[in-house]
């Protein structure tokens, strides 16, 4: 008898430790994160403006995370699809996250016919960072002081000018599409791999046009190398308060780009919880906000994860319809 009420105990005892060990688990793990270092991909090559936001946002996100560390790693080409591929079927653990922008997650599923990503099924929204508008700029030698002078060259007859951009596909190619198509120019297209490699062409001379985001162009617009004659949004930027946006000239015009931050989908639950909500009081932190505002980002308001969802659901609709009146495609 005695034995058997001694095994009986004993078995309890060992379901009790197993219990213990089991059940907290899930806790511990939600709690210890992150454990080591969390890589952010940019799909874009340094210099650019996801680049510059992304090393803002990494080292906040750090702080708040416990001083977590936060790396970013540069994945350019394809439009941002290599390094957006690589997030997509990386591991779902929530150390390997896509800071992105709105020309690669919303344009390249139209723009390609095999991106190797879907934009909702393979990610999980963690934060939109906020906007920033692109700047049409022109070498300083060029004649065109303004706007207006610039579309009246370009509209002349025989006018054959060459505009850069940081790759087929990109935001920045698609508004000279635009430009030409509702502005009556035909403008020649010129890829490059990244914004930085284009910037340091229309610097030095060998083509006279560019469009580019406001983070990358600002030191170049405020050291006098390179001039800004009109914005690509709705309204003018307070960064460029005296630059005209292009609908000022060419009514209906309007191109911004949007940064956000994104998980695989597939990560655990409390892990993407913890993350959104290390981004929210990152993005909520004045010296983060004072240092996007001074690279002419438009800070999101507080946005839901599924508010960021229908803004990319709606975005990709959107972009779909300009990419196929452009008849812009990349294989």
């Amino acid at each position: 008898m005695e034995t058997t009420r001694h095994t009986k105990f004993r078995a309890w005892a060992l379901l009790s430790l197993a219990a213990a060990l089991v059940l907290p688990a899930g806790p511990a793990l939600a709690q210890s994160y992150p454990s080591r270092p969390v890589t952010l991909v940019v799909p874009q090559a340094a210099g650019g403006t996801n680049d510059i936001v992304g090393r803002l946002v990494g080292q906040k996100l750090g702080e708040v995370m416990n001083n977590a560390s936060v790396v970013v790693d540069n994945r350019p080409g394809a439009g941002g699809n290599i390094g957006t591929q690589l997030v997509a079927k990386g591991p779902k653990d929530g150390y390997t996250l896509l800071m992105t922008i709105s020309s690669s997650q919303a344009i390249n599923p139209a723009l390609y016919k095999n991106p190797g990503f879907d934009p909702e099924k393979d990610f999980k929204p963690v934060g939109l960072v906020g906007a920033v508008p692109n700047v049409l700029l022109v070498n300083p030698s060029f004649p065109a002081k303004n706007l207006a002078e610039f579309l009246k060259l370009a509209r002349a007859k025989g006018a054959n000018y060459q505009y850069a951009s940081a790759g087929n596909g990109t935001l920045n190619h698609l508004l000279g599409e635009m430009l030409n198509s509702m502005a009556g120019i035909s403008m020649q297209h010129v890829p490059y791999k990244g914004v930085a490699p284009a910037l340091n062409d229309v610097l030095g001379g060998q083509l006279p046009i560019v469009f580019a985001s406001l983070p990358s162009a600002l030191p170049h617009i405020k050291a006098g190398k390179l001039r800004a004659l009109a914005v690509s949004g709705e309204k003018r930027s307070p960064v460029l308060p005296d630059v005209p946006t292009i609908a000022e000239a060419v009514p209906g015009y309007n191109g911004t780009l949007w940064i956000g931050l994104f998980a695989p989908a597939g990560v655990p639950p409390d892990v993407l919880a913890t993350l959104q909500d290390a981004t929210r009081k990152a993005l909520a932190s004045k010296d983060l906000r004072d240092k996007l505002d001074q690279q002419g980002v438009e800070i999101a308001a507080p946005t839901t994860p599924e508010q960021f969802s229908a803004l990319l659901h709606d975005d990709l609709a959107k972009w779909a319809r300009i990419v196929k009146a452009s008849g812009a495609a990349v294989d």
